[in-house]
């Protein structure tokens, strides 16, 4: 079934809304689409129905419309194309009563249609023959296993259905969710289970189990191509199945080596790793145990130990360890591989800024980062703006002024596998979480957080905001400046504020006043002031996206203390930066120069 973040719960009218949002509530990550004008209480809004859902089904998401099903087929039936490929599409009517699976009943809509019903008390409708009469679905194996042949899996069920059941051969793999599947011994069709690299005959069905446990080493800066090269040779060799491969395994020192990483991305396993002492503990079973390597990382062997260790007591090593240029691979197989229950993957830390507050002015990417997060760290305030978005994670909530506590504990959490948030408000890189938590990774050199894999989402930051709300004030040169000096001494402040000014940049001031500071906001405007006119346009903008917005244009000589605080963005326009009146308000903007470009061309 595809992940849940992947799922769009549809509401064409309040009353959807109101269950959509309920599922939401059982369904974590997933997000509620409305109607606009009719769907108040919802995290995305669209306009044209039909286009809505095509570009939604287009890029394969799952879609739950909590509408008549009528609907969803006129919108979506040109665009079926595949059984295998097309996602899933559900309908929900809008009391609950009745859960339709339309497509992918095999691929994930009959389990979820379960599991809305269950939340709803209503009925799933499923209509698949193999789920009703055998409770098996040979065309939808469970997570990990793949089907090498499809188009039989057809055949086979409606043979078993006209009580002609087909044989069954297993080699490998824990098969226990084919075992309500009636078997025969003369059947017309005969259904295999192996990890050997096989064409699966005519009357064969193919199954191939997640029973493999790669593990890999090598040396640091290894060139992924050797890698990927040494285990499709490894797996040629042994006669074995790609797709039967669960997990690439190693040591955790490797956890942020570009080749391992490379390898799983190509067979599209995950990555897992093993700490020194678990590896070595399979020390008796190795086949190659080298003192060398112990000496150099803690244990007698990395990729024999590795897929051992993943395939555990009852697995055994099939590949002793194969050798390249530069790196290692060897094989254990498994009765059951769980990848998720395997060694400790590569911990993630996004850091992420939730824009000036409201959930519509946060960027998709930000959005996705939160969804696949396990924890959550940052301000509590900042938190609990991501609403919805916040349910089912682990919040570490911590105090104003916290900063590098913050910082400190959302990498100590991703170096123990975990995928983190550092939720900053804004912009992250801007006065806020990314600078710091880099900062802590070239003061501390603590090798365990330097393997974590760190991506920067950016954010809509205040000044941007503000500039948009007053028209285009940053339409040319600018600079963004903090007035508070907790962290930067006020002379190096007040020397930025004098450059700024006799550049006539259009200056964004940041922090500009709080209850003990006011001496520097009256300094930082007696600097602008002496530099450009007093009818310069300042843009006041405080509660930006939130209860109680308010944007002031006024001219620089009347800029006081008494309309900032610290939740206040104070927009300083240049000398070229004009005020205009349109449309029942005021506008600011500071012009690029195109009028002398056009006056060139017309001269």
């Amino acid at each position: 079934m595809s992940e849940e973040h992947d799922i769009a719960l549809i509401a064409l009218h309040a009353k959807g809304g109101a269950l959509a949002r309920t599922l939401q509530g059982s369904l974590p990550g997933t997000r509620v689409h409305g109607l606009a004008s009719r769907v108040d209480d919802c995290d995305e809004t669209f306009a044209d129905t039909a286009a809505h859902l095509a570009d939604l089904f287009a890029s394969g998401r799952t879609i739950v419309g909590v509408c008549a099903a009528g609907i969803l087929i006129r919108t979506l039936s040109a665009r079926i194309d595949d059984k295998l490929t097309d996602p899933p599409v559900l309908a929900v009517s809008p009391d609950g009563a009745h859960v339709v699976p339309l497509l992918g009943g095999h691929h994930g809509a009959n389990g979820l249609a379960l599991r809305i019903a269950a939340i709803t008390g209503g009925t799933a409708a499923i209509t698949t023959a193999g789920d009703n009469i055998h409770g098996v679905a040979l065309d939808n194996p469970p997570a990990g296993w793949t089907l090498a042949n499809p188009e039989t899996a057809k055949p086979v069920m409606a043979a078993a259905l006209a009580g002609n059941p087909p044989s069954l051969v297993i080699e490998a793999g824990n098969t226990d969710w084919l075992m309500e599947l009636p078997v025969g011994r003369d059947g017309t069709w005969m259904i295999r289970v192996t990890d050997r690299a096989i064409v699966p005959a005519a009357d064969e069905l193919l199954f191939h189990p997640p029973s493999l446990a790669l593990g890999v080493g090598c040396e640091r800066g290894c060139n992924p191509d050797e890698l990927i090269a040494l285990v499709e040779e490894t797996l040629d060799v042994a006669g074995l199945a790609p797709t039967s491969v669960a997990v690439i395994v190693s040591i955790d020192l490797k956890a942020d080596e570009p080749a391992v990483h490379a390898v799983a991305a190509h067979l599209g396993v995950p990555a897992r790793f093993f700490d020194a002492p678990r590896l070595e503990a399979e020390t008796p079973r190795l086949a190659t145990p080298s003192e060398t390597v112990f000496r150099e990382v803690g244990a007698h062997g990395v990729a024999e130990a590795a897929a051992l260790a993943a395939a555990g007591d009852e697995g055994a090593l099939i590949i002793p360890k194969r050798k390249s240029t530069r790196a290692t691979c060897a094989i254990a197989r498994g009765p059951d591989l769980d990848p998720s229950a395997t060694g400790q993957p590569r911990g993630t830390l996004s850091i992420v800024g939730t824009g000036p507050g409201d959930s519509a002015h946060r960027i998709p990417a930000t959005d996705a980062a939160i969804e696949s997060a396990t924890d959550l760290v940052g301000y509590g305030p900042y938190l609990d703006m991501l609403g919805y978005a916040a349910a089912e994670k682990q919040r570490h909530d911590f105090g104003l002024g916290a900063e590098e506590e913050r910082c400190r504990h959302a990498l100590a959490l991703a170096a123990e596998g975990r995928d983190v948030a550092l939720v900053s408000s804004g912009d992250p890189g801007i006065f806020a979480m990314a600078s710091l938590v880099f900062e802590l990774l070239d003061r501390d050199s603590n090798p365990a957080w330097r393997r974590v894999e760190i991506a920067v989402h950016p954010g809509v930051s205040a000044m941007q905001l503000a500039a948009a709300r007053a028209g285009a004030p940053l339409g040319h040169d600018f600079c963004a400046i903090s007035l508070s000096d907790l962290l930067t001494p006020w002379p190096a402040i007040e020397s930025r504020l004098r450059a700024a000014a006799a550049a006539d940049f259009v200056v964004a001031l940041y922090n500009p006043a709080s209850r003990r500071r006011r001496r520097q906001f009256e300094t930082a405007r007696e600097i602008l002031l002496a530099e450009r006119p007093g009818d310069t346009p300042v843009v006041v903008a405080r509660n930006l996206a939130r209860e109680g917005e308010q944007v002031t244009i006024l001219p620089l000589a009347e800029l006081s203390l008494d309309v900032v605080d610290m939740l206040t963005i104070v927009i300083v326009c240049n000398s070229q930066s004009r005020v205009i009146a349109g449309a029942g308000r005021t506008w600011a903007y500071t012009p690029r120069g195109y009028s002398a470009k056009t006056q060139e061309k017309t001269a």
